[in-house]
């Protein structure tokens, strides 16, 4: 009877008061007494916890640092002009960021390609109706020509 009185009247005192002066039973479990673990137990899942996710945060930040590379590469590939979050995300991650290997084969057979375009045989290949072929005979039997000529010269 006095728990129903206190229930009915206890329920509208506190309303009144705001739950000034009570406290929860509740209130007074921790953490790991609320997930059924002792505080050693809990310590050691809330570090372990922690652990994962600094962890999650190193490879994130490694990812994002090699994205980071990959912008700096081509805009230097293409003069762009230079972004200062892309730098200092690579040098958050310091030296461990590598490119891809994928993307650094693509990047050395570029500048395989743009070596061989810059060559005085890769520009002459890019001018439309020239045969190499021919070009390369008529250089060699011209040489061949200056060869005999300096042979039968006189004065050497």
């Amino acid at each position: 009877m006095a728990f129903m009185v206190k229930h009915v009247v206890g329920g509208q005192l506190k309303n009144l008061t705001g739950g000034l002066g009570e406290e929860k039973p509740e209130a007074e479990k921790t953490d790991a007494a609320a997930q059924g673990m002792t505080q050693e137990e809990f310590e050691q899942y809330q570090q372990q916890l922690e652990e994962e996710k600094q962890e999650r945060e190193a490879g994130f930040a490694q990812k994002k640092a090699e994205r980071a590379t990959v912008r700096s590469h081509f805009r230097d590939k293409y003069r762009l002009p230079k972004n200062e979050t892309d730098e200092t995300q690579i040098q958050q991650a310091g030296d461990d960021v590598v490119l891809p290997t994928e993307l650094a084969k693509m990047i050395a057979e570029d500048n395989q390609e743009e070596a061989s375009k810059q060559s005085v045989f890769g520009q002459l290949s890019n001018i439309q109706n020239v045969d190499m072929d021919q070009l390369k005979d008529k250089a060699q039997a011209t040489l061949e020509d200056l060869k005999k000529q300096t042979e039968n010269c006189s004065l050497m």
